[in-house]
């Protein structure tokens, strides 16, 4: 491969990591506007009987409520996740890194910009989370976007591939 041709598959790879970033965000944006005008302060929705329900819970914490009084940590934590993402993007050359590296921005910037702008105030404001399935915690669409990139980044490299798009076979 010529030196200008994977530059432009690594330009490729970075568009495909943004617009997978902006998706997420404007989608868990866009449902966090939706459930808290039309939601709060009103009986939950059951979407599948008791299984799963749609009710709006502000957590100041991060997952299952831990760590309330950690607000401004977790703000701190997330923005450094967005910049090592983008710093290994930089070096950006697998499609499915760029997936799940989007997966992450895109979910890390939707609960940021709840502890920004939220009350009580900015960098202590609480994330929006919506989803409740039946015993089991209340999230939101960034908190499934985190996850699910999560678990993609820990299958590829289980699967040997870094995000340079090298392969390792040990």
């Amino acid at each position: 491969m010529r030196p200008e041709q994977g530059k432009g598959r690594g330009k490729r790879r970075i568009a495909a990591l943004l617009v997978v970033a902006l998706f997420v965000y404007l989608l868990d944006l866009g449902s966090k506007l939706l459930v808290v005008a039309k939601l709060e302060h009103h009986a939950p929705i059951e979407v599948i009987g008791t299984l799963l329900r749609f009710t709006v819970i502000r957590n100041r914490g991060a997952a299952f409520g831990m760590g309330e009084a950690l607000t401004i940590f977790l703000t701190i934590i997330a923005a450094a996740v967005i910049l090592v993402i983008f710093r290994i993007a930089r070096k950006l050359y697998s499609l499915p890194w760029a997936i799940a590296l989007g997966l992450l921005l895109g979910g890390a910037f939707g609960n940021l910009t709840d502890r920004i702008f939220r009350a009580p105030g900015v960098f202590e404001g609480a994330v929006v989370d919506f989803i409740a399935p039946a015993h089991f915690a209340v999230f939101n669409l960034a908190d499934s976007a985190i996850v699910c990139g999560g678990v993609l980044i820990v299958i590829l490299s289980f699967r040997g591939l870094d995000p340079d798009g090298t392969v390792h076979k040990d």
